[in-house]
C-alpha cells in the first residue's frame, strides 16, 4: 500500500488560501490510523463484538461475550451473503430483535447487482453515515497536496438518486449513494469550499433522470468559470453527461441566453433552485453555442470549463474502457479515482490521486470496519476471473490474513466485519 502523506508545514502560506490547519489535522489522522493499523483493527473488532455481545448471530456460534481477535477467528464462521440471507430476510420482514446487530437496523443498502446479477440487501445502522462522511472528508485535503487552489472554485459533479423500495417490514431499501445524498450529512453539510458544487441539492435529489441531468448541466454551464474540477461516480456516468450535452446544447444555450428554464423541467423545487442561480447571459450563451457547434468535440471539457484541473471518476475495472473517450473530451486531463467503497462498507482512499489509472491503489482506513483477507488463486490468468466465493472450511479459515500482514503480489478477497 502507498505510504500515508507526510504532514504539511504549519506555515499559513504553504497552500494558497486553503485551511491549512484543518488539512493538517486530516492528514495527521490518516497518518495516525495507518501507522498503527493493527492496534486500530483490534480496537474496532473489540468494539463491534462488545456492542453486539448479546445478538443472536454471535450467540448462535457461542462467542460468549469474548471480544479478542483470536477467539473471534476460531469461533465465528466466514460466510457469504447467501449464508446470511435467512437472517436478513427476517429483518426485512419486520423482526426487530437483535439478530445481526444490537443497534436498530435503519435501512437496507442494495448492491448494484454487477457482481452476481441479483441485488442484495445489506442491513445498515444510522451511525454508518458518519463513517461514510468521515471518508469523504479525507479526500480533498489529500488532493490539495497535489493541486493547489481547489478551494477557490466549485466542483461540477453529476450526482443522481435512484428509486427506493420498502421491505415488507417497512424498512427502506436503496443504493448506498441514494442513502447518502438523501441524508442530513449531505443535504445539511456545513459550508465548505471543498463541497461547493454547481448543482443545487434539489437537482441531485430529483428522481426524473432527464430533469436532473438537464438542470445540473445548465447550472454547470452557467457557472463555467467557477468550475475547477468535474466528475461523476463512474466514468460511464460522466460520459453520459457529455453525450446529453451533445444532444441538448441548443436548448441549454437558449435558457442561458434568456435566463429561463425549459418547459420540460416541471419539478417545482428544481425550477426554484435553478432560478436562484440563472440570469440572462447572452455572451455566455454565444460562447457555449460557438464551442458546441464546432465540428470536433475534442477537448470540449477544457474549452467550456477552462479552469478544470482534473476529472474525478472511477476508471478502474470495467470503467477503464471509457479512458480513451475521457482523454478525448478533456485533452487528457488527470483522471482521478479518489476512494474505494461498496454497499457493504467504505474501505479507503487513494493517497497518490494523480497516478495513472492503471496504477491506482487504495490505502484502507482501518477504523471503517474489521478487515481480513482471503488468499485466492485465479482460475484463468488470461481473463483474471476469480472463483466464486463459498463458506470456508477450517483449513481455509486459517489462511485468513490480517490487514497488516498482506503480501505484495498476492491476490485476496476482502472479508469484512462491519459495525452493522
Amino acid at each position: 500500500m502507498p505510504e500515508a502523506p507526510k504532514i504539511l508545514s504549519d506555515s499559513a502560506d504553504c497552500i494558497d488560501g486553503i485551511d491549512v490547519e484543518n488539512n493538517n489535522k486530516v492528514l495527521k489522522f490518516i497518518e495516525d490510523v495507518t501507522a498503527d493499523a493493527d492496534k486500530v483493527q483490534r480496537r474496532v473488532l473489540s468494539e463491534i463484538l462488545s456492542r453486539s455481545a448479546n445478538v443472536e448471530y454471535l450467540q448462535r456460534y457461542g462467542l460468549n461475550g469474548c471480544t479478542d481477535r483470536e477467539t473471534f477467528k476460531k469461533v465465528i464462521a466466514v460466510v457469504t451473503y447467501e449464508d446470511l440471507k435467512p437472517d436478513i430476510e427476517r429483518i426485512a420482514n419486520g423482526d426487530t430483535s437483535p439478530i445481526l446487530c444490537s443497534q436498530p437496523i435503519s435501512e437496507f443498502l442494495t448492491s448494484s447487482g454487477t457482481s452476481a446479477g441479483e441485488r442484495k440487501l445489506m442491513p445498515t445502522i444510522e451511525e454508518e453515515l458518519g463513517r461514510r462522511s468521515l471518508l469523504y472528508s479525507l479526500l480533498m485535503p489529500v488532493m490539495s497536496q497535489f493541486l493547489p487552489g481547489l478551494d477557490k472554485g466549485k466542483g461540477m459533479y453529476f450526482l443522481f438518486v435512484k428509486s427506493e423500495a420498502k421491505t415488507p417490514g417497512g424498512l427502506v431499501a436503496r443504493p448506498v449513494l441514494t442513502s447518502y445524498y438523501k441524508s442530513s450529512h449531505f443535504k445539511n453539510r456545513p459550508n465548505d469550499p471543498y463541497t461547493n458544487y454547481t448543482s443545487p441539492k434539489e437537482t441531485i435529489l430529483c428522481l426524473d433522470s432527464y430533469q436532473s441531468m438537464y438542470s445540473q448541466l445548465l447550472c454547470g454551464l452557467f457557472q463555467n468559470e467557477d468550475v475547477v474540477r468535474v466528475g461523476a461516480v463512474f466514468a460511464s456516468g460522466f460520459i453520459r453527461a457529455i453525450q446529453f450535452l451533445e444532444k441538448h446544447w441548443s436548448l441549454l444555450c437558449k435558457d442561458i441566453r434568456t435566463g429561463t428554464i425549459d418547459s420540460k423541467i416541471t419539478d417545482p423545487s428544481v425550477r426554484e433552485a435553478v432560478m436562484k442561480i440563472l440570469k440572462p447571459n447572452p455572451e455566455l450563451a454565444d460562447f457555449v453555442e460557438a464551442e458546441c457547434s464546432k465540428g470536433s468535440w475534442k477537448g470540449i471539457i477544457t474549452r467550456l470549463w477552462p479552469e478544470t484541473k482534473y476529472i474525478d471518476v472511477i476508471v478502474t475495472g470495467t470503467m477503464s474502457q471509457y479512458i480513451p473517450a475521457l482523454d478525448y473530451y478533456s485533452n487528457a486531463l488527470p483522471l482521478v479515482c479518489t476512494m474505494y467503497a461498496s454497499s457493504e462498507c467504505y474501505f479507503g482512499i487513494n493517497l497518490n490521486p494523480l497516478c495513472n489509472p492503471s496504477e491506482v491503489s487504495y490505502t484502507l482506513i482501518p477504523n471503517m470496519a474489521y478487515f481480513e483477507f482471503l488468499p485466492v488463486t485465479r482460475k484463468n490468468e488470461l481473463t483474471g476471473s476469480i472463483s466464486e466465493p463459498t463458506a470456508l472450511n477450517d483449513k481455509e479459515k486459517q489462511q485468513l490474513v490480517d490487514l497488516v500482514d498482506v503480501k505484495l503480489g498476492q491476490d485476496y478477497e476482502l472479508v469484512v466485519t462491519t459495525y452493522a
